[in-house]
């Protein structure tokens, strides 16, 4: 889980569900985590593209990815 106060992350990883249901990727999560985080840290080591980021880096942002396509079936919103 993220430090810091991560409800607005998690509110926009609701439009993610909304927007792009079952098709969400994990670029798409990075993405928003990084929108998120130029409030919290600015200057933080992974505010980078996606594809810059090491490969551990990238398989942190798949259980949401996963979190999100599960929630997205569960509400029967599939592909968006």
């Amino acid at each position: 889980m993220p430090d810091g106060d991560s409800l607005p992350l998690f509110r926009i990883y609701a439009v993610l569900v909304l927007v792009k249901g079952e098709r969400v990727t994990a670029a798409d999560v990075h993405n928003a985590w990084s929108a998120w985080m130029c409030g919290e840290d600015p200057g933080h080591r992974s505010l980078k593209p996606f594809e810059e980021l090491s490969p551990e880096g990238r398989a942190q942002d798949e259980p949401f990815a996963d979190a999100i396509r599960a929630e997205a079936r569960a509400r029967g919103l599939g592909s968006r």
